[in-house]
C-alpha cells in the first residue's frame, strides 16, 4: 500500500531534480568539449572571449578536465540512485519500492541523463562546448575535487603499475578505427573522410617494402648509356628521374635527372656518357616507416630513394608519389596507364596481379592471408607453393584457390582466385596448402 506523500517527500524529489539537472549538464559538457579540436577553440576564443578562453583551458589538455568530470557523474549518479531508493521505499514499500525505483532509475539516468543530453551534444558540439565551458572549468579548479581526483588516479596507478597511466585513457588502433566507422555509419563524417582518418592511422605502420616499386618493375638506365639513349627511355616512359646502373648492373650509381638530359640534347651533347650528368641517390632500409621517410623526403628536398634489402642487393625504388599515394589513394596523371589490380570476371573470379598488397586481398575476399610473412599475393602463392609454379598450378585458403594465371621467369605476373567447390572444401585440403589439379 502506498504512503502519502510528506514534505519531507518533497525535499528528496526537489534534491533528486537538482542532481539530475546537474548530470545533464555534465553530460552536454563531456560530449561537446572533448568534440571540439584545439584549433575550433581557439577560432571561439576569438569570436567569444569570454566563453572562449574557457574553452581553449579545457580542450588543451582535456585530461585535466575529463577525470574530474567523470568523477563529478559518478558521485551525482551514485546520490541521485541513493535518493530515490529512499523516495520509492518509504511511498511504495520494500519490494515494491525497490522495482519502481530500479525501473525509474535505469530509465531517467540513461534517458534524460546520458542519451538526450549527450545526442544533442553530437548535433550541437559548439554549442555545447559553449554553453558548458566555464562551469566546467569553475568545476575543475574546485580544489577539493581535484585532490580527490588525484589521489583516486594515484590508487589506480598504484594497483596497474606501467609507463604512461598518468596520462589518461588508452585508446587502441583498433577501437579507434571502430569509432571512425561508427562515425561513417551514423553520417558525422563523411564515407571519403572515413577512408583518409583510417588511411592516416594505417600509415605508421606501412615500411618502405610494401609500397616500394619492386626490382623488377624498375627502369634502370644501363651504365654505357649516352645522354640521348637515356633520354629516348625517360621519355618513352614518362619519368623525370632514372636510375642509372652500375658496371656490372647489379648496383645503383645515382640518379639521371630528365631536365638535365633535354638541357644536354639541346646543347647538342646527345652523345655525351650520360653517367657525366649523374646527381646523388639516397639508400634506404626495406624495413624503414614511410612515415619517418616522407618527412625526411620534405626535409631533405629529395623525390626518390633506392630500397635496399638486409644483404645491401637493390630491392626496388620508392618515390613521394608513392608515400603519398598510401595517404589518399591512386595518383594518376595524363601519362600514366592505369592498370586495375583486380579484375572480376563474368564468371565471378578475379584476375589479380601478383603485386597486390595481401591487405588488399584480405578486404576484397574476407579471408586471412598472414601479411607478416608475405607482402602480395605473387609472394603468398610462391612462398606456399616453395617453387617457381606453373601456369595453373594452385593452392587452396579458406575456400578459395589462387592459380598461377601468367608467370614470366621467376615472377607470378597474374593469378586467377576461384571459389572452391563445397565438396572439395569437406577438410580434406588443409589451409594454404597446394591443390591437385590436372
Amino acid at each position: 500500500m502506498a504512503a502519502a506523500f510528506t514534505s519531507n517527500d518533497g525535499l528528496l524529489l526537489g534534491g533528486i531534480l537538482v542532481l539530475l539537472v546537474l548530470l545533464v549538464v555534465l553530460a552536454a559538457a563531456e560530449t561537446g568539449i572533448t568534440r571540439i579540436s584545439v584549433h575550433k577553440a581557439e577560432a571561439i576564443a576569438h569570436e567569444d572571449p569570454r566563453r572562449g578562453r574557457a574553452l581553449e583551458r579545457l580542450v588543451e589538455e582535456p585530461e585535466k578536465f575529463l577525470n574530474p568530470v567523470l568523477l563529478t557523474v559518478n558521485i551525482l549518479q551514485t546520490a541521485t540512485v541513493t535518493l530515490n531508493s529512499l523516495l520509492f521505499g518509504r511511498l511504495f514499500g520494500g519490494l515494491w519500492g525497490f522495482i519502481v525505483g530500479l525501473i525509474v532509475n535505469v530509465v531517467v539516468l540513461f534517458v534524460f541523463t546520458e542519451a538526450i543530453p549527450k545526442t544533442w551534444a553530437v548535433m550541437h558540439s559548439e554549442q555545447a562546448a559553449k554553453a558548458t565551458a566555464r562551469p566546467t572549468l569553475w568545476l575543475v579548479r574546485f580544489w577539493p575535487l581535484r585532490l580527490l581526483t588525484g589521489a583516486l588516479i594515484g590508487l589506480s596507478n598504484w594497483i596497474l603499475p606501467g609507463k604512461g597511466l598518468k596520462k589518461g585513457p588508452f585508446v587502441s588502433e583498433r577501437e579507434l578505427l571502430g569509432i571512425v566507422e561508427a562515425a561513417a555509419n551514423d553520417e558525422v563524417i563523411e564515407h571519403e573522410e572515413r577512408e583518409l582518418i583510417e588511411s592516416i592511422i594505417e600509415f605508421g605502420d606501412t615500411v618502405a617494402r610494401e609500397v616500394m616499386v619492386p626490382r623488377p618493375d624498375m627502369v634502370i638506365v644501363a651504365n654505357d648509356a649516352t645522354v640521348t639513349n637515356a633520354l629516348d627511355v625517360a621519355i618513352a616512359h614518362g619519368y623525370s628521374r632514372l636510375p642509372l646502373h652500375a658496371e656490372d648492373g647489379g648496383d645503383v650509381l645515382g640518379l639521371l635527372y630528365t631536365k638535365d638530359l633535354i638541357r644536354a640534347e639541346r646543347d647538342g651533347n646527345g652523345d655525351m656518357p650520360a653517367s657525366d650528368l649523374l646527381r646523388p641517390v639516397r639508400f634506404i632500409p626495406e624495413n624503414k616507416p614511410v612515415a619517418r621517410l616522407m618527412r625526411e623526403m620534405q626535409a631533405g628536398k629529395f623525390h626518390l630513394a633506392i630500397v635496399a634489402d638486409e644483404y645491401g642487393g637493390i630491392a626496388g625504388l620508392i618515390t613521394l608519389e608513392d608515400c603519398l599515394e598510401e595517404l589518399v589513394g591512386e595518383i594518376v596523371d595524363e601519362y600514366d596507364i592505369e592498370e586495375l589490380p583486380v579484375q572480376r570476371l563474368p564468371s565471378g573470379e578475379y584476375l589479380v596481379e601478383g603485386g597486390l598488397p595481401v591487405d588488399e586481398l584480405n578486404e576484397l575476399l574476407d579471408i586471412d592471408v598472414p601479411n607478416e610473412e608475405w607482402d602480395s599475393v605473387g609472394g603468398f602463392l610462391f612462398g606456399t607453393l616453395e617453387h617457381v609454379p606453373e601456369p595453373g598450378e594452385s593452392i587452396e585458403h579458406q575456400g578459395w584457390r589462387f592459380a598461377a594465371e601468367e608467370v614470366d621467369g621467376r615472377r607470378i605476373r597474374l593469378i586467377r582466385v576461384s571459389t572452391v567447390p563445397a565438396t572439395l572444401t569437406n577438410g580434406h585440403q588443409d589451409a594454404a596448402s597446394p591443390a591437385d589439379h590436372a
